[in-house]
């Protein structure tokens, strides 16, 4: 069971005859008045076919339709190309972009999926700058090892890093070499899934479309028997860290990255393949794991987790954040967000995401910060601040003003924001915001913020 739909290419079985297709069925080819068969016509004109052998192999950079798992033909560019191991001088596979799309749904192509016609020719600046002109100085070359991964000696950090602090040359650095996906599915528990994004495993691993992973201490291999060998030696059953909640069949454990090393390495590069707006660092040591499971008689089974800093300067109650797809749709990315902001007020602090959260990330926040907020408003009787409301709920004030203003309920007068709360107004927002997902019950929340721990 997959987090995509597979696509699938549908071939013409028939003979070809003198470049005309028969179909081998009951009708006859036509005869003509001497009893002889007539020589087929080719069904592509000499200029089409000239066309078609001048622009073949088809550059990186170039924009064609290309026909999807839908059935229809959608503007894609062409990421890279690679030849195949069978076949002429211009037989390429493709690994391309559909501009409709997110990045996620990027993958290889075959030439029959592309609609040669539609063939615009102008290479894109951009990447061909990205190919021809990416050089580096021996510090950048020093900063990026043999995976392609970007090294911080400084920090010595394996920890998912936002793009925006990133410098320029990092940036298409790091976009050149995870432009293509390198791991096609994993096989995790019971789910096989369709990977997302690129995640820079280690060089051994280059030559693997499919990884298995065991799916309690997430270590990862090339074969199915290499997992199943482990499956009998492996011990554990659950993540390896403190159980802090139980509800159900619902159970959170927190990691820390310092005892735990090689888990936490290993849930970063899994939460790699389906995280675009991160980069990978070094070091797991100053972070914790917050992992959620679903439980039953064979152990506890990852569904997501969320990551968060020891200590942030910055205030940030979250670093990272990942539903596995098998399990997306079903309000356990919002459990993981109120999940946060609980820790948060057992820490007595304020707390905001890290930026920049994935496009499914913001949608997520977005919708939580809503629900809660409006819910305080719709019950709460008389005027209220945006302080009281951020020390009511654990969420930053520029989160909460940010907020209202995009719902329109805040407004700036004499000095000063004023929170316009009608009640019809409220219901509309509280309803297209939809449903708040799974409820965190506190009273099952046994924790000690790190700061007290030992």
């Amino acid at each position: 069971m997959g987090s995509l739909d597979t696509p699938t290419t549908t071939e013409n079985h028939g003979s070809t005859q003198g470049g005309g297709t028969y179909d081998g069925g009951d009708q006859k080819p036509p005869v003509s008045a001497n009893g002889t068969a007539p020589r087929f016509e080719s069904m592509e004109s000499e200029a089409s076919r000239k066309r078609r052998a001048s622009i073949l192999p088809l550059e990186v950079g170039t924009r064609v339709l290309c026909r999807w798992r839908d059935g229809k033909y959608h503007p894609v560019k062409v990421i890279e190309r690679r030849k195949m191991h069978i076949g002429g001088p211009n037989d390429y596979e493709y690994y391309v972009h559909y501009t409709e799309f997110n990045r996620r749904l990027d993958e290889w192509v075959k030439l029959e999926q592309l609609d040669l016609d539609s063939v615009e020719t102008v290479v894109d600046e951009k990447v061909e700058d990205k190919v021809t002109s990416l050089k580096m100085t021996r510090h950048q070359k020093r900063k990026i090892d043999e995976t392609h991964v970007e090294v911080c000696t400084s920090l010595n950090s394996f920890k998912m890093l936002g793009h925006e602090e990133l410098d320029a040359a990092s940036l298409r650095e790091h976009e050149e070499f995870t432009k293509v996906k390198n791991i096609a599915t994993i096989e995790l528990g019971r789910y096989e899934i369709e990977t997302w994004y690129f995640s820079p495993f280690p060089p051994e691993y280059n030559d693997c479309l499919k990884m298995y992973f065991c799916e309690f201490c997430l270590n990862f291999m090339k074969r199915k028997e290499q997992l199943q060998r482990h499956m009998r030696k492996c011990d554990l059953k659950h993540p390896p860290g403190d159980e802090i909640y139980r509800s159900g069949t619902l159970s959170m454990f927190e990691v820390d990255g310092k005892k735990n090393k090689v888990y936490g390495q290993n849930l970063c590069y899994l939460a790699k393949l389906f995280l675009d707006h991160k980069t990978l660092y070094y070091d797991v040591d100053l972070f914790l794991f917050y992992v959620l499971c679903e439980c039953d008689d064979r152990g506890c089974h990852m569904v997501g987790y969320f990551s968060k800093e020891k200590h942030s300067e910055e205030s940030y109650n979250l670093a990272c954040i990942l539903t596995l797809p098998p399990y997306q749709r079903k309000g356990y990315g919002k459990f993981l967000i109120a999940f946060s902001y609980e820790l948060s007020k057992k820490e007595g602090k304020v707390g905001t995401p890290e930026r920049p959260l994935s496009d499914l990330g913001l949608l997520s926040y977005r919708g939580y910060w809503t629900r809660v907020l409006l819910d305080i408003l719709k019950k709460h009787k008389g005027n209220i601040s945006i302080k009281e409301l951020s020390d009511m709920t654990a969420i930053k004030a520029e989160d909460i003003l940010n907020t209202l203003q995009s719902l329109e309920l805040i407004q700036y007068r004499k000095g000063q924001h004023v929170i316009c709360a009608d009640p019809k107004v409220l219901d509309r927002h509280l309803k297209a915001a939809g449903r708040g997902g799974l409820e965190v019950d506190v009273s099952k929340l046994i924790w000690t913020p790190y700061k007290e721990q030992g």
